[in-house]
């Protein structure tokens, strides 16, 4: 069962955490989690570029030139695809990039990242993050004497949210509450920094 060390909010150390070995102890599965960053990649999309076709272009009501006996191509609309100015044809409309994949499959990603985490001790657990009122400056100091100055996943316990006002403003740090942890915030961020409360969380979601 995997360990890690459990930190105060001062920065001074306050035992050891067992972590759940089912989450934090796999074999990372490296496939698994390319196809979740993809879906989630996918998923961010807007999708909303557009084109107009040919009925969708100003003009064209009127058919240019008659059928026969000019010696032209035959032509019924200057708003046909091979005029200039004519609508697109195949051109992209709005559409949603979503979709999803199986749920045992998500969770495997979840983990995999996670058990990572742990692996490369990237992965610091502090007993909890407290503050009387929103003070971004104080977060800074947390982080500072929990020496985490690279980018940073967050992951506070639900209700948190003085904690999650103060680190909100912080460049390179990222706040979720535990049960929106994803694949891509955590692959995203080179340390992840969560509390006691939020990892009994996370372990109860995914256990």
């Amino acid at each position: 069962m995997p360990t890690v060390a459990l930190f105060k909010q001062d920065g001074s150390k306050n035992g050891v955490v067992e972590l759940n070995d089912t989450i934090f102890g796999i074999e990372p599965n490296e496939s698994v989690v390319f196809d979740a960053i993809i879906m989630q990649r996918a998923s961010l999309r807007q999708g909303t570029h557009a084109v107009k076709n040919r009925s969708a272009v100003r003009g064209g009501g009127r058919k240019p030139w008659r059928q026969k006996g000019t010696g032209r191509a035959r032509q019924g609309s200057i708003r046909s695809p091979q005029w200039r100015g004519g609508g697109v044809v195949f051109g992209p409309t709005p559409r949603s990039y979503s979709y999803k994949l199986p749920k045992k499959v998500r969770r495997l990603a979840i983990k995999s990242v996670l058990s990572e985490k742990v692996a490369e001790e990237k992965f610091v657990v502090v007993d909890a993050l407290g503050f009387d009122a929103p003070k971004t400056k104080e977060f800074k100091e947390v982080l500072a004497k929990l020496d985490v100055t690279t980018k940073v996943l967050v992951v506070l316990e639900s209700g948190n949210d003085f904690a999650a006002l103060s680190a909100r403003n912080l460049p390179n740090v990222s706040v979720v509450e535990a049960d929106n942890v994803s694949v891509l915030d955590v692959v995203a961020n080179d340390k992840m920094l969560i509390t006691q409360a939020a990892l009994t969380q996370v372990e109860e979601v995914l256990a």
